[in-house]
């Protein structure tokens, strides 16, 4: 192992640092303005239709805490072996990958064509916005279907230093989805006027186009692309790493997911007006959140690619220095939260009450974004890049499961008590946990090559 001189990768660190995040940021930023794209749309029209789709959407919502799971697992992996050069290993985690991700896409299609309004039972009891749920999820239980294979594309491209080319693949996807919403959801240029509906068809049409277009670029002579006739092959010992990585993260997904989805559920049932509050309140915190999630997928993959190379003492100041980030970008999100609120709760059509639950939220929130951005970067970057994938499962079983949901619950449905402070508590986790991240960090128990030599 070389040493490590800060000097001489400073200048490096912030350009590779600018190089992966600016690309995943934009890349969030456009997905986000789908469900941006979605509730502005939508609330045009009707307030129940936008709460609907709001509600709706967290079935996919549930999907991607397993496809992020899965993808993570190869994130990890892959960029250790990307920075170690060992091409052989990326092809088969991208194998592992797509065996995963496609059973698992089909589960969710056929739960989504056969029981819809079971699922919107889960997060309502309204049976208006029940029935506009679930002829949404009947189209786009199609989406479903596709895009767990795109997301290991996209995951693949991002750690083999071609995220641009992955940013520019989901940007594309997310233009069309909101010219495909536009039309069919007011039906412009001659077609019906399809609503919700027309949200779920122009989410498949759009996943249909980002699929082709991730084959398309991953055909290059210089891409890791799988190859289809050893797909079913697999490796018991990278299948071992693999699933040592995926196992936790899948748990601390599932922590979060399950809860965020708890969340909405508890806010869902406080009536519409507080639903719709919180659905335009989620918009506006994705929409924030960019930044730090590019940021956090940047350092987990420089992070990565420094431990395994060998390189554990530059992998460690990355580290530090990206924690350190982290705080910055915490208050400069609260601040940009703060100055949006105004032109956002003048945009949407909300009721009075609704209204005045979106201002407060919005000042709760601003609050919530500096554990957001300090949590995503420090645990779902440098930790989870040094395979220190257990800790973000333990801190949510604790926090968020065992403080911030219990008193959501008896907040809303025990105590009865008022909406923003029920909100509150779905807010609580995130700030709470600030410190267990600092002192877990110091260990520096994330400072390893989880590479092996025999790979292949």
């Amino acid at each position: 192992m070389s040493k490590y001189r800060p000097a001489e990768y400073q200048s490096y660190f912030y350009k590779k640092l600018i190089q992966l995040a600016a690309p995943i940021a934009f890349q969030s930023l456009m997905l986000a303005s789908v469900a941006a794209g979605d509730a502005l749309m939508l609330g045009r029209i009707a307030q129940e239709e936008m709460t609907a789709v709001s509600l709706a959407t967290q079935v996919q919502f549930v999907q991607n805490i397993f496809l992020m799971a899965i993808t993570g697992a190869g994130a990890i992996l892959g960029a250790q072996y990307w920075g170690k050069g060992d091409t052989a290993t990326m092809q088969k985690l991208f194998h592992l990958m797509l065996r995963s991700s496609i059973l698992l896409s089909l589960v969710f299609f056929a739960v989504c064509e056969a029981a819809p309004g079971v699922l919107m039972h889960a997060f309502t009891h309204d049976a208006l916005l029940i029935e506009i749920g679930s002829a949404y999820l009947r189209i786009a239980g199609w989406s479903y279907l596709l895009s767990g294979i795109s997301q290991c594309y996209l995951a693949t491209l991002k750690v083999t230093e071609h995220v641009s080319a992955s940013a520019w693949i989901s940007s594309a996807a997310v233009v069309l989805n909101i010219l495909l919403n536009a039309v069919l959801i007011f039906g412009l240029l001659g077609l019906p006027r399809l609503q919700a509906r027309g949200a779920a068809l122009a989410t498949s049409i759009s996943r249909v186009a980002e699929l082709a277009l991730c084959l398309r670029i991953s055909s290059g002579r210089d891409h890791i692309r799988p190859a289809w006739n050893r797909l079913l092959q697999s490796e018991k010992q990278l299948s071992k790493d693999f699933f040592r990585q995926c196992l936790p993260l899948m748990g601390g997904s599932l922590f979060w997911g399950v809860g965020f989805t708890s969340y909405t559920a508890i806010m869902g049932h406080m009536g519409v007006d507080a639903a719709a509050a919180n659905s335009v309140a989620a918009v506006v915190r994705d929409l924030i959140c960019c930044a730090c999630n590019g940021i956090g997928s940047a350092a987990g993959i420089m992070v990565g690619n420094e431990l395994g190379a060998g390189q554990l003492e530059r992998g460690k100041a990355y580290g530090i220095r990206l924690k350190n980030l982290s705080f910055v970008l915490g208050f400069a999100s609260t601040a940009l939260v703060l100055a949006v609120t105004p032109p956002v709760v003048k945009m949407v059509i909300l009721t009075d009450t609704a209204r005045s639950y979106l201002t407060g939220m919005m000042v709760i929130m601003a609050v919530y974004m500096i554990g957001r951005c300090v949590n995503t970067v420090t645990i779902n970057g440098v930790l989870d890049g040094g395979g220190d994938t257990l800790f973000d499962m333990y801190s949510l079983a604790v926090c968020m499961w065992g403080i911030a949901i219990p008193l959501a619950l008896l907040g809303a449905f025990v105590f009865h008590w008022p909406v923003l402070l029920v909100y509150a508590c779905t807010c609580l986790d995130e700030v709470g946990k600030i410190p267990w991240v600092m002192i877990r960090f110091r260990k520096y128990k994330w400072v390893r090559d989880l590479t092996r030599e025999a790979a292949d």
